[in-house]
Parts: structure tokens; sequence; C-alpha cells
């Protein structure tokens, strides 16, 4: 390609089936070790450190240290965006894991798609809100109306952090299992973290699964109707 962002250097980090198996495994949000990282990918521990390496190095992960451990997670938001998509076409070219994955119940209706709600309940929730009008659309992508600010903060959500920092307020997100749009951006991972906060809803241990309790579900449903 002449013109344009050189895709192939990207699509040829992500298309290496051991590093597939790394990113998709960090789309947990979880920070993984090295170990933890090739034991995902069916690789040896050198075998996952240079890998780690090439993945760093082209910006779709990032590293800390503590202790004696070297803890790897997606680079950021986007990475993981990037990634649901590919997963999503994936799906639709008939191309699914054998393994335990988004065939399964609990994990298509709720899950972490890197920090923010995916699954059912997530497009729900998106279909609701767009409904209600609290999306509005301009030049700069998806956004709030001033209706919807003011339902969010009632909601308990505080956009001060967000407001600060450079990632989208709002962005959709295609979900892989439901081939819909689910929230993204600060405020999907804000709304998560909300749905903790009020015991909705809790992490899996080890999973990507978000399950919520029948009280969870039923507020939940009460919060975002659909018509």
């Amino acid at each position: 390609m002449k013109n344009g962002p050189d895709i192939a250097e990207v699509a040829a980090l992500i298309g290496d089936p051991a590093r597939a198996n790394i990113l998709a495994a960090l789309m947990s949000g979880k920070a993984l070790t090295a170990s933890e990282l090739a034991a995902e990918a069916g690789v040896t521990r050198a075998t996952a450190s240079s890998h780690l390496s090439k993945l760093q190095n082209g910006g779709l992960l990032a590293a800390r240290s503590q202790g004696r451990h070297r803890y790897f997670t997606l680079a950021n938001a986007e990475v993981g965006n990037v990634l649901e998509t590919l997963m999503g076409l994936a799906a639709r070219q008939g191309q699914l894991r054998t393994r335990t994955g988004p065939k399964d119940v609990a994990m298509r209706q709720a899950r972490v798609c890197y920090d923010h709600l995916a699954g059912d309940l997530s497009v729900r929730m998106f279909d609701s809100l767009t409904s209600a009008g609290v999306f509005a659309h301009g030049p700069k992508g998806l956004g709030l109306t001033d209706a919807g600010r003011a339902r969010m903060v009632e909601f308990g959500i505080d956009f001060t952090p967000l407001d600060s920092a450079r990632r989208p307020l709002c962005r959709s997100c295609q979900d892989w299992s439901e081939r819909r749009s689910h929230l993204a951006g600060g405020l999907g991972a804000a709304l998560l973290s909300r749905f903790y906060d009020l015991n909705w809803a809790r992490r899996v241990p080890d999973s990507r699964v978000v399950t919520f309790t029948p009280k969870g579900v039923r507020a939940f449903n009460e919060a975002f109707p659909l018509a």
C-alpha cells in the first residue's frame, strides 16, 4: 500500500497463532507473566519471550516489573477493540476455536472486553441508551447529549477523570458474539466498574466471564429498558 498507514506489520504481529493466543489471553484486562502467557500460547518460555518482545516493540503490549516478575497487558483499549473486531470477523468466517470460549452461554451473556462489558447484556445496554437519546453523533464520533450526561451522573458516574483522560469518552465496539455494537471507551469502563460497586455483578476468577446476580439482572434491566 503506497498511501496511508501500513497495516502489514501490525497484521503480521497479530497473525501468528502463538501471538494471537497471547493477545486473546490478555483480553481479560488482567496482567500476566511471561510463564503464564507461554502456557496460554502453548510454547516454551524462551519462545514466548521472543513473541512478547515483538508484540511490545510493535506497540501492542505494555509491560511492568514488580518484584521478580514482569507483567504484560494490552498496550491500550484500542488494541482490545481491534482484537474484539477481529474475533467477530473470524466467527463470521467460521474460524472458531474448539476450546471453551464465546460458545459458552456465560461468555455470551456477559464478559470483559479488556476493561468494559461485552456480550448480550452489553448490547442490550447500548441499544437502550441509544433509544433513550443518550448518545450524540458528531464529527469526532460518538459522544453524549446533555441529557445523556445528566443521566450518567445520576447513575453514579464521575466524569472528572473521564473528561481529563486522553481516551475517548464513548466508543462503539463491535461485539463479536452478538455481532452488534456495545459501548467501549472511558464511559464503558466506568459503567462496568459501577456495576461491580453496586454488587450487581462480579468477575469469575481466571476468566473473562462476568456474572450478574438475580438482583443485579433485575436492576440492570430496570436501568436499561428496551422499548
